[in-house]
């Protein structure tokens, strides 16, 4: 959470706009941005929750892709 620490500016008495540094700024825009990704990603994944799916191991098989053995590194001494 962002702590802002704005600087008001009133007109007749009013408040009228709220000023905060740049950096406050930076990252208030960040977190909107960050947060509006999320709001889509969320209706995406409502829209898709019905979806059939696959396992990466049936995707896998489905598309012949085989397990890379791993090579061990050499205990010989040189």
């Amino acid at each position: 959470m962002i702590k802002l620490k704005p600087e008001i500016i009133h007109h007749n008495g009013k408040p009228q706009f709220a000023v905060i540094p740049y950096a406050d700024f930076l990252s208030l825009q960040e977190e909107l941005e960050d947060a509006a990704c999320l709001r889509l990603l969320r209706k995406a994944k409502a829209k898709e929750s019905d979806a059939p799916t696959v396992s990466m191991s049936a995707l896998k098989s489905k598309l012949g892709i085989t397990p890379r053995q791993r090579s061990r590194p050499s205990t010989s001494a040189t």
